[in-house]
């Protein structure tokens, strides 16, 4: 036998060793397991039952799946020949770039103390880092009046926990909840623009689609323009420091990455302020905006368009996810 044969294993007609085999049909299924926050609830390799996907470094087989959503394939090169068992690997894959600092595919960081990421082929996906407070909680006792409320929680009962909370947590939910066609549509906030000056882009994440899927939304925004001598000639009304809006003389074409609007319109920016303050979007909807290209055709986009801003002392930068963010 060579060092990787088992006693057991099957060697077929030309002396390969056979795989053990993992999948058994008719599909026999465990109730549903309960994933932690960050793990994907997926269909395993039999194409059987529900499972919680394996994670970087655990062993894996054509049964038990490595977390496909987070860019994991399973690497059997240390199991030659039978190729059974392996370890779930990132595959090479571009990093992702937050608030200027860089994180290789596959890394977990910590950005915001809320919030627990993962860097995956360029998008950031994050998870919360804390469980809400839980009233009339099961692991929770009262020790005497005077004694502060303390857990009797053990580590698995605290996952446990956490695992059902995460799954009631407002994260996605936008008030008021709409059902459509038997889909609760949910949401994120749109994040900032990731330019204060001309057309950038936001993004968010949402359910609303023909498949009730979490996935991510972009769409154009256009805070400001990027000349200042335009900026200096708003006028800020008598007695006042800021001046929240203000639009162009005439409707302009826009221009995104070479490619210009085949419409022109007439936009409501948002304005300036003599103080520290900046002035946001407030109140916006979506427009669809077609772009045509130099002897490339055309293309479509959605685009915020700005009907108020409101000026506040809190500003965000650029591109920063975590804007929406508050301690409770």
């Amino acid at each position: 036998h060579s060092p990787q044969e088992q006693p057991g294993d099957k060697r077929s007609e030309t002396g390969g060793v056979h795989r053990k085999e993992v999948c058994h049909w008719p599909c026999r299924c465990p109730p549903v397991p309960a994933c932690i926050p960050g793990v994907s609830l997926v269909k395993d390799g039999c194409g059987c039952c529900k499972v919680c996907a394996k994670q970087a470094g655990e062993p894996c087989n054509e049964a038990d799946v490595c977390d496909p959503h987070k860019g994991l394939y399973c690497d059997y090169s240390e199991d030659e020949p039978r190729y059974e068992t392996g370890v779930c690997a990132y595959l090479v894959a571009v990093g992702c770039e937050l608030n200027g600092v860089y994180y290789p595919n596959g890394q977990t960081f910590q950005p915001n103390p809320l919030y627990k990421c993962l860097c995956v082929s360029g998008t950031i996906g994050c998870t919360p880092v804390f469980t809400p407070r839980l009233a009339g909680s099961p692991c929770a006792r009262a020790m005497g009046r005077k004694k502060t409320r303390q857990s009797t929680c053990s580590l698995g009962q605290y996952k446990q926990l956490q695992s059902t909370n995460y799954r009631l947590m407002s994260a996605y939910r936008s008030l008021p909840l709409v059902l459509k066609k038997k889909c609760l549509i949910q949401a994120t906030p749109w994040t900032p623009c990731s330019r204060t000056c001309g057309i950038g882009i936001s993004s968010r994440v949402t359910n609303d689609n023909r498949k009730c899927e979490m996935k991510r939304e972009k769409r154009l925004c256009f805070i400001q323009p990027c000349l200042t001598s335009m900026l200096k000639k708003i006028k800020i009304p008598k007695g006042k420091t800021c001046q929240p809006t203000f639009q162009l003389p005439t409707p302009e074409k826009l221009v995104f990455s070479g490619c210009s609007t085949t419409q022109s319109y007439k936009l409501t920016f948002c304005g300036v302020c003599l103080d520290k303050r900046c002035c946001i979007p407030n109140k916006s909807k979506m427009i669809p905006v077609q772009f045509e290209c130099p002897n490339e055709g055309f293309f479509k986009w959605k685009m915020q368009w700005i009907t108020s801003c409101v000026c506040q002392r809190i500003c965000s930068a650029p591109g920063d996810i975590f804007s929406e963010l508050k301690v409770l």
